[in-house]
Order: C-alpha cells, then structure tokens, then sequence
C-alpha cells in the first residue's frame, strides 16, 4: 500500500480472509472499511484547503510543529489513523515464516539476547498499554532496536524513530474474536508477521 498517494484509499494487499485463524475476516473487513477508511477521510477533509494537501502523509506526520494549529489534532489523530494503519496492513502477511531474516534477526538478538526474548518485551509493551494505541519495534535515534508504545493514533514518525513493525492494540483491532483477550491477540499476531517487509525495512534505513 502506498503512503505517497493520498487521493486514492487503497484495498489490503490481500484478502480479508487471508490472515485466518489468527486474524478474522469479519474484523479485517470492519478495521479495513470502516475504522482506517473514516480515518482517511477525515484527514483529507482536514487538509482540504491548506498547503498540506500535496503532500505524503509521511512527510505531514514527520514535522508536527508546522501544522495549521486549529487543525493540528485532527491531523495528528486522523492523519496518524491512515498512515499508522497503512504501515499495519503492509507488516502482515499470510505467508509469514515466522521469524526475522538475516540483518534484523542479528540485531534483534544483539539488542534482546534472543528472538523469544524480545517477542516476551513486545508482548509486555502491549499489555502494560493502557486504553488504545500502538506498539512499535523501531530504530531510535542513536541507530538502535527499541520497543515504544504510542497513544491513541499518535504516530512512531511523529516522534523521529524509523518504524519497522506495528501493533494496533485498540479494541477494533481484536474485539470481535479475542474479546478482553489481547494476550493471546498478541500471540497471534506471530503466526502473520511479514518478516520480508520487516527485513527489507530495517535495511533501508541503514
């Protein structure tokens, strides 16, 4: 899916029924149509009219401080709803092999000791985040893996870190089938990772 062309809301790279069991296709369908679509259109109508509307969204989240201030929340919270679920979309993948590749899985052992022992850090991100947002395996500042939590839509971009896998842990994301069960939401979430995308990220930000 493509983050640069903000006329257009794309379909998922793959069916709603591609993620099963591990991810429905009633809730990919709602999260897809209904949540990421009412995003999107409330962040065009939110630029609609200012100098933004030309842009990426990558490029609107990556520099808050020069947005419209009456609009800045909108953008922020609806903006940060499209792109964070586009980001989404494209780290899943019904043929996922289930674990990194080459240069990321080297760094995720050096920074974590191991894979299970970061899967273990990730999984304590996301249950320790209260209400709804996102957990992210990112690239800080200093060129290191991190794990962070953001609030709500709020955006890894947003904070100057190089995203390479997201989990949305608001409830739409995982209600319809888990209910209160986000562990094992999280769990799941292993069986789908697309790893390919996850590797082929880390390595363009090197």
């Amino acid at each position: 899916m493509s983050e640069n062309n903000i006329n257009q809301f794309a379909s998922l790279p793959y069916e709603y029924d591609a993620l099963e069991p591990f991810i429905d296709k009633e809730t990919m369908s709602v999260h897809h149509t209904k949540h990421h679509r009412a995003y999107y259109d409330k962040f065009i109508k939110a630029i609609e009219g200012t100098s933004l509307e030309n842009m990426s969204v990558i490029d609107i989240l990556k520099d808050l401080s020069v947005l419209p201030e009456d609009k800045k929340q909108a953008i922020i919270n609806n903006g940060g709803g499209y792109f964070n679920h586009n980001f989404f979309w494209d780290i899943l993948s019904p043929t996922s092999n289930k674990a990194p590749f080459e240069a990321l899985e080297k760094e995720i052992v050096t920074s974590f000791e191991s894979f299970e022992n970061f899967k273990e850090k990730f999984k304590e991100k996301a249950l320790t985040l209260f209400g709804s947002g996102w957990v992210w395996l990112v690239l800080n500042k200093e060129g290191k893996l991190e794990i962070i939590q953001t609030r709500n839509q709020d955006s890894a971009i947003s904070l100057g870190l190089k995203p390479i896998l997201a989990l949305d842990v608001w409830e739409h994301a995982y209600y319809l089938k888990y209910q209160n069960k986000r562990a094992e939401y999280v769990d799941a979430f292993w069986n789908v990772v697309n790893w390919k995308q996850a590797e082929f990220l880390f390595n363009s930000y090197k």
